[in-house]
Formats: structure tokens, C-alpha cells, sequence
């Protein structure tokens, strides 16, 4: 994006700011505050980290990402498809590993901007993204069992590990941590929705869980004391970097740099849906990457834009990114003035919020469909991304999806249809003369698409040619050839050829010619053996049998 479009764009998105706008803005900005600030403590936790750097990045991430991003409405936070990943760096290199991982996820977010393949997101296939969000969901579920039953088990490679886990051990829950987060739950779970849009059932759930609390004084966990400065304690410096570790971080790193493109492009997309403003995806994934460079040296967490407080803040009357700047205001407003109560909050509440998010980040109208429909390509893709993200990691989860998505479209496309032509009812149709005794002509139809997959039935089918003096291709279906599918025509040709015959085509579409050419089949074909129909090629192929 040029630096003059670059500013056009904020030009335009202030022009006629107004008093009355800049009030609908901060006003947006303060309930996506309040309804970040739930997700932000449990987010923080359910990471490896703490309440209070899940708040902090919050808080960080509304300015550094806000500022630049590349639509209005994007509003940066923790989000629960990074606290997969991010748990598992912390259980193998704790919160210095996190730190790394966030700023190299965040250069290479910036070379993927950079290069311009922020819309390269836009073409996962719809099953993956629907696998993909259960397989966050079921993660992240498994991931707060400990905090939700109260009880501590030996951390695993993989969620799959951790669940399985729990039917090796006997297990003692503590009755009043889980008390505390079935509240939570079914606080959010009976919420009338219409309250919702005025007060988050996630920050009812835990302020009530924080009073019950409070007032009855159980033995459970806490988050514990709240900071109150954004320049955590603890945070990033590159003495802590230890090359031995370094490769394994990059991996993860790669890992969040995708997740948070994802996120932040799936997001961009459907709200600019929504709004009608259109999102600079390039913009967008440098703001990202820049965000997630600068989180680590206040101690912070990586953070992406996020479908829920982004479309809060387009619900709540929010006009510009003055929004999200407000939303990061008002949260280190609340941890200023309420970091005492915060500091109160039961484990097992973030963990009930955290459910409770899991199962609603569900695309379940979808999951419905799929299996409603029996429609097996999709449930097949669907089940396996999920299975492989559990039993591993997000990453390799979502690209497990993609190439099972390929193998389904390779067989679904795989479909070519050969077959010869009766050459006497064709003639009486188009009115052609015809005599098969003196002019002996062979036609065969080629429909479909010709790739490797499918070029064994074009052999097959080809190898009961009769011998005849002149074949013809009749490929006016022929949508689709690859570099196979030259090789394959290249070696009938050069059969039909030795033995003496001739070989046409007929109908060959412009798209499939311009492969011909590039696959070099046309320098040992003369172009007079290519007609635009299969009655010029009989008619050519006539000529030539009676010149012989």
C-alpha cells in the first residue's frame, strides 16, 4: 500500500469527525472494555501466563495494533485460539519462551505483509476453519479441566496427552472450585440475551463468582495481585534468548504468526461484511506484526484482532479506531481503580468463562449442516482437522485440514470421461458424407479434466484405439489440463505417428491450448491439426484419407 493511499484512507475515516461521533466512539470503546476485560484475565491464565498480563495485553495491543490497523472496526486482544499454543511454549520454556515466539510471529507477520499475502487466508476451505474453531474449542476446554475441578495433573506434549490423563490418575476434585465454575457457567449460559447487549454475562458470571467468594471465603485459587503498571516486572530482553531452544520457538512462532493472520484476516473479512468498510489485509497483517513485536518488552502476550470485540464495537455505535484506543483506556482505568477486587477472582471462574467461550466459538450452524446433510467430503475434512489439532498442535491441525480438503477435491474432480463416437449417426445429424468402407476415421470424445490424477483413464481407454488411418480428439469438454495431462497426448501422439497415421483435435478451448503450448506439444504437432470443431476436423480428415 502506497503512503498516499496509506493516509487517504485515515483522511477519509476522520473526515467530518465530529464531537458527537467522538462520544459514540468512546462509548463503543467502553463496553468493548467491559467485555474484554473477563476475557482478557482468563485468557491471560489460560495461556501459561497471568491474569495480569492477559489484561496488560490487552491493554497494549488496543494502542500498538489499533493505531494502524488495517480497517476502523479491528479490536486486538488474547485470544482463545492462541492459548493453545501459547500453553504448550510455556510448559517447555515458560514465559521467556512466549516472549520470543510473540516477537518472531510478529516479524514474520510483517514479511507476509510486506510481500502482500494477506489474502491468502481467504482461501482455506469453509470445512477447515469450521474443524479448526472445535479443535480450539475442545483445546481450550482441556485445557482449564485443572482450574475447573481444582486439582493438578503433569503437564503433556498435546491436548489429547492431557485428556487422556485424566483416566490414568485418580482423580479428587475440590467440590467448591467446582461449585464456583458451574456458577459462571450457568450464569452466561441462562443470560437473557437483550441484557447482554448492556451488561457481558462473562463479567456478570465473575463478579458474582468473585462475591460468592468473597463473602463465603472458600479455599480456592486466585489470580492474585494486579500490577498496576503497564511495564510488567517481568518482560523481554534479548539476553534471555538461548540459541539451544531457539529452533523449537521458531516453530511455535510460526505457529502464532499463522493463527494471528487467521484470526485477524477472518475477522477483517466478515466485519467488513458487516460494516461495508473494506479492510487493507496487507495494512492489516503489518499492524499485527508490529503489535506482536512490541508485547514482549512490556511482558506481554501475542495478541490478534478478534471477531467478538470487533463486532461489539460495531454494535455499540463505534465509528472509528478512536474505539479501540477508548477500549485500552478503559481497562487501564479498571486496573487502576479495581485491581484489589480483581485480585480476588477464583481460578475457577476463568475457567467457567473459558468453557463457555469454547463451546460458543463453535461455527455450529455449519456443524449442523454438514451432518444434517450427510455431506461426507466436508465431515471427513471437518473430523480429521479437529482430530489431528487435538492430538498435536493448531498448525498442524489446520494444515492437516487443507491437504485432506485437496485430496477430497482430487477425487471429486478426478472424472474423465472417454469414449468413442458413432461417426455414421454423427454425419447424419450434421448432414456430412460419410462412407466408414472408404474413409476410415476414428473419433474419440475427451470431457472433464486431464491432470495427473486422471490421465490412467485416458491411457486405458486409449489403448483400445482400432488403428484407424486418422483419430480425432473431440476435447470441446475438456476444461482443465496440467503438465500430465500434456505428457499423456504427447505419447499418443507420437504412437499414432510411428505408426504411420494422423492425429487431429477438435474444440480445444483457449485455457487448455495456452497449456499445450507451454507444455511444448504444438512443437511436434503442426498447428493445421487443430480445429475449432469436430466436423472441420472430419471434413480435413476426409480430405486426407482420400489424398492417401
Amino acid at each position: 500500500m502506497s503512503n498516499s493511499s496509506f493516509f487517504q484512507s485515515y483522511k477519509n475515516e476522520f473526515s467530518g469527525y465530529s464531537w458527537g461521533k467522538f462520544r459514540q466512539d468512546v462509548l463503543a470503546g467502553l463496553t468493548v472494555a467491559a467485555v474484554a476485560l473477563p476475557l482478557a484475565l482468563a485468557f491471560g491464565v489460560a495461556s501459561g501466563a497471568t491474569a495480569a498480563v492477559g489484561l496488560v495485553t490487552s491493554i497494549i495491543a488496543s494502542v500498538a495494533m489499533g493505531l494502524f490497523a488495517g480497517a476502523p472496526f479491528q479490536v486486538s486482544g488474547p485470544t482463545a485460539g492462541l492459548v493453545g499454543v501459547l500453553s504448550m511454549v510455556a510448559q517447555h520454556s515458560g514465559l521467556q519462551g512466549i516472549w520470543l515466539a510473540g516477537l518472531l510471529a510478529g516479524f514474520i507477520m510483517v514479511v507476509l505483509g510486506l510481500l502482500k499475502l494477506g489474502r491468502l487466508i481467504s482461501y482455506l476451505p469453509a470445512p477447515v476453519i469450521t474443524g479448526f474453531t472445535s479443535g480450539v474449542s475442545l483445546v481450550l476446554i482441556i485445557s482449564q479441566l485443572d482450574n475447573f475441578l481444582g486439582i493438578r495433573t503433569p503437564a503433556t506434549d498435546t491436548s489429547l496427552a492431557k485428556l487422556l490423563g485424566y483416566f490414568k490418575f485418580e482423580l479428587d476434585p475440590d467440590w467448591h472450585t467446582v461449585v464456583i465454575g458451574l456458577v459462571v457457567i450457568a450464569i452466561m449460559a441462562f443470560w437473557p440475551k437483550h441484557w447482554d447487549k448492556r451488561f457481558p454475562s462473562s463479567l456478570a458470571g465473575i463478579l458474582i463468582a468473585t462475591g460468592l467468594n468473597i463473602a463465603i471465603s472458600w479455599p480456592v485459587d486466585q489470580i492474585g495481585t494486579i500490577p498496576q503498571t503497564l511495564l510488567l516486572p517481568e518482560r523481554f530482553t534479548f539476553s534471555m534468548i538461548t540459541w539451544s531452544s531457539f529452533s523449537s520457538i521458531f516453530l511455535s512462532a510460526i505457529s502464532i504468526a499463522l493463527l494471528c493472520a487467521m484470526e485477524s484476516q477472518l475477522c477483517g473479512a466478515v466485519m467488513s461484511d458487516v460494516s461495508g468498510i473494506p479492510i487493507r489485509a496487507n495494512q492489516d497483517l503489518i499492524s499485527q506484526g508490529v503489535g506482536n513485536m512490541v508485547l514482549p518488552f512490556f511482558g506481554c502476550i501475542p495478541a490478534t484482532a478478534t471477531m467478538v470485540r470487533s463486532s461489539v464495537m460495531l454494535k455499540s455505535g463505534g465509528q472509528t479506531r478512536v474505539a479501540g484506543l477508548a477500549k485500552g483506556v478503559g481497562l487501564l482505568f479498571t486496573m487502576f481503580a479495581f485491581s484489589k477486587v480483581m485480585s480476588h477472582v477464583p481460578m475457577a471462574a476463568l475457567a467457567g468463562v473459558l468453557m463457555v467461550i469454547a463451546w460458543r466459538i463453535n461455527r455450529w450452524s455449519s456443524i449442523r449442516s454438514y451432518f444434517s446433510h450427510r455431506y461426507i467430503p466436508a465431515i471427513l475434512v471437518y473430523l480429521s482437522t479437529i482430530v489431528v489439532t487435538v492430538a498435536t498442535d493448531l498448525v498442524i491441525g489446520m494444515m492437516a485440514g487443507v491437504v485432506v480438503s485437496i485430496l477430497v477435491y482430487l477425487q471429486q474432480s478426478a472424472r474423465l470421461d472417454v469414449k468413442p463416437i458413432n461417426l455414421e449417426q454423427a454425419n447424419e445429424q450434421d448432414h456430412l458424407t460419410y462412407n466408414p468402407a472408404i474413409h476410415p476415421i476414428q473419433i474419440i470424445s475427451i470431457t472433464g479434466q486431464l491432470f495427473f490424477a486422471t490421465t490412467r483413464h485416458l491411457n486405458a481407454a486409449l489403448d483400445e484405439l482400432s488403428g484407424a488411418p486418422v483419430v480425432i480428439l473431440s476435447m470441446g469438454g475438456l476444461s482443465l489440463i496440467d503438465a500430465s495431462g500434456v505428457a499423456a497426448l504427447s505419447e499418443l501422439s507420437t504412437k499414432i505417428i510411428e505408426r504411420g497415421n494422423t492425429l487431429l483435435f477438435a474444440g480445444v478451448n483457449k485455457d487448455v491450448m495456452q497449456v499445450l503450448r507451454c507444455g511444448g506439444l504444438l512443437d511436434s504437432i503442426s498447428g493445421n491439426n487443430f480445429f475449432q470443431n469436430t466436423d472441420q476436423a472430419i471434413i480435413e480428415a476426409n480430405r486426407r484419407v482420400r489424398e492417401s
